[in-house]
């Protein structure tokens, strides 16, 4: 070789890098597979980053996190492997920075995100900054978390509530950020809350003495005599889980959180307008709701009940109403009379018979011939004893 090549050959040599074990440099990414990234670090070879070596998370795919042209820093594991090639970590460079940024984080109580990888006993690990950390499963959520395996893959705000960087543990927590955040949520919703007000609901409880509804973040409850203007044995008759609901803001303590709400009063109040539906004289259907000693109720429409007397059932006489009629009974009753102001209804399921009108009027012309007769028997044993 000619001292010309020679002296090329070392200023090529002297304006290669000098790597040691350790050492942190940038390089360009010039290829990427499955298994292994190459990087252009300025060295006489390039380096490779193991897919173990690109990530704390090994589920991440490198072509997901880098592209061909990636300027990066890298951790020099091996300058030599015994085949010439320089071992690469990104992993570790990303560890390091990662420390050094969630002990700021830690410091000023700021929001982590973080993606949790696996479960472990009494929590999961998750992966924030390229840090392992743990997330004990009560911290987990606001409320109790019986599968943790429905947490894997999923990405959410956290704080970390412990830091020990000399035992490399970091502790996080989402139930402070939840509760947090449901808090922010209560003064915002009580904020806009009026009375009267009629707002949009989503059913999320149902329980036997009403329903909870979500009115944005928060629930207000339905109590089972604010579900209908009917008679309501149970919650689940009316509503069921998931159900879009508009309801009347009745009520709300901001002190006690309590919404207390409506929605029967979103709809209109059946004896209001039981004049422009119903009259006096008409045949209609109706379900027997109460058996009583001296008849039945009868509910025409939800709210809106009627009274059949015992003495309306049959024709014949009736000893005992519960054995003729039985509650949820559909019944064909006719209208005897509305009085709207004291909300009541008469009710004859005897009258509502065919035929049976004409042998009712007979059946009241008997009665007063034998009212008049009894009077005169009663005048002529008068005369009797004067005499």
């Amino acid at each position: 070789m000619t001292n010309k090549m020679q002296d090329f050959m070392d200023e090529i040599e002297k304006s290669m890098v000098q790597l040691y074990r350790g050492d942190i440099v940038s390089g360009k990414v010039i290829d990427i597979s499955e298994n292994e990234v190459i990087v252009n670090i300025g060295y006489k070879s390039d380096g490779i980053i193991s897919k173990e070596e690109i990530s704390s998370d090994n589920s991440i795919n490198p072509h997901d996190i880098l592209k061909p042209g990636d300027k990066i820093d890298v951790y020099v594991l091996k300058v030599d492997d015994g085949e010439g090639n320089v071992l690469l970590s990104k992993k570790r460079v990303d560890i390091e920075r990662g420390w050094q940024e969630l002990e700021k984080m830690y410091e000023t109580e700021s929001i982590l995100s973080t993606k949790v990888i696996e479960v472990v006993k009494g929590g999961v690990i998750s992966i924030s900054n390229g840090i392992r950390c743990f997330i004990p499963a009560s911290q987990l959520s606001n409320i109790y978390v019986e599968n943790l395996d429905e947490f894997i893959g999923e990405t959410f705000n956290t704080k970390i509530i412990e830091f020990n960087r000399k035992k490399n543990k970091v502790v996080l927590s989402r139930k402070v950020v939840l509760l947090q955040e449901l808090e922010e949520i209560k003064n915002k919703v009580f904020h806009q809350l009026e009375k009267g007000q009629i707002i949009q609901g989503r059913v999320k409880q149902i329980t036997s003495f009403g329903v909870f509804v979500d009115i944005g973040g928060i629930d207000g409850l339905i109590h089972i005599s604010e579900l209908s203007w009917g008679r309501v044995e149970h919650p689940s008759e009316i509503l069921k889980i998931d159900d879009k609901v508009e309801v009347e803001v009745l009520d709300f303590d901001k002190e006690t959180e309590r919404i207390s709400l409506s929605l029967k009063s979103t709809q209109p109040e059946p004896w209001q307008h039981v004049h422009e539906k119903y009259k006096k004289d008409d045949i209609i259907k109706g379900r027997v709701v109460k058996i009583v000693d001296f008849g039945a109720f009868v509910e025409i429409e939800a709210g809106l009940d009627g009274l059949v007397h015992i003495s309306e059932i049959s024709k014949d006489h009736v000893e005992k109403v519960s054995d003729v009629l039985e509650v949820n009974q559909i019944v064909d009753v006719k209208i005897l009379d509305i009085n709207q102001e004291e909300r009541r209804m008469s009710l004859s399921i005897s009258a509502a018979i065919p035929g049976n009108e004409k042998d009712n009027i007979m059946k009241h012309v008997e009665d007063v011939n034998v009212s008049i007769g009894d009077a005169i028997g009663f005048e002529n044993n008068e005369e009797n004893k004067e005499s």
